[in-house]
């Protein structure tokens, strides 16, 4: 094997390479006209021929921007899961997953990939990420918080459909009102709608702070 073939990426390209997936979440998240592979390239600071040394296509970049997002998800609600509220931890999943729903929704639109290429990818995402609400949604109910009648993949659906929804201006914050809306009627009986309340002005003051 050659000592090309040996040798690690260098601190700096893999530097580059993390800011460019940073960089092209928050561009094709936010869409517009700067939501294309010259507009990451400009917004992270490098040139588009750096962007295509890491990025060979269109399918690797949504590949491994998309693949990213799954992942912090999965490791944020372990995070959750260990903190706080169950049904807190669960509403603030659901609220990250609306952001990689964007990051998606614009990176679809932008990159426009071959269709079926990521096939393998979604299938492995989806059973990652219901795994995930699943073992939320189960602290949730082992707490006496929210009803236990509701699948993860019930879940997964509602969500959707609420990102998915006919596309508007502001789309993003009408699915997080929704997504609190359909937390709250999963409540359990013994759960009060005004300790989520105050449990959320809780969680927002520690984020300001």
């Amino acid at each position: 094997m050659s000592d090309t073939a040996n040798r690690k990426p260098r601190a700096d390209s893999l530097r580059n390479r993390e800011r460019l997936l940073v960089t092209a979440r928050d561009v094709f998240s936010a869409g517009g006209p700067d939501a294309s592979l010259e507009g990451v390239a400009r917004a992270a600071g490098v040139g588009i021929g750096t962007l295509y040394r890491h990025f060979p296509t269109r399918e690797a970049l949504f590949q491994a921007v998309y693949r990213r997002e799954v992942d912090q998800l999965v490791d944020l609600a372990v995070t959750l899961a260990a903190e706080g509220s169950p049904l807190e931890a669960l509403r603030r999943w659901l609220h990250a997953f609306i952001g990689m729903v964007a990051t998606k929704k614009g990176m679809l639109a932008a990159l426009a990939p071959a269709a079926g290429s990521s096939n393998e990818l979604y299938a492995d995402s989806t059973v990652r990420l219901t795994r995930s609400i699943n073992d939320l949604m189960a602290k949730a109910v082992a707490a006496g918080q929210i009803r236990g009648d509701i699948t993860p993949e019930d879940m997964m659906r509602a969500v959707i459909g609420m990102c998915y929804a006919p596309e508007q201006p502001g789309w993003q914050h009408a699915a997080v009102r929704l997504v609190d809306v359909f937390v709250d009627g999963l409540r359990s009986r013994h759960e009060s709608p005004a300790s989520g309340v105050a449990s959320r002005k809780s969680q927002s003051r520690k984020s300001k702070d």
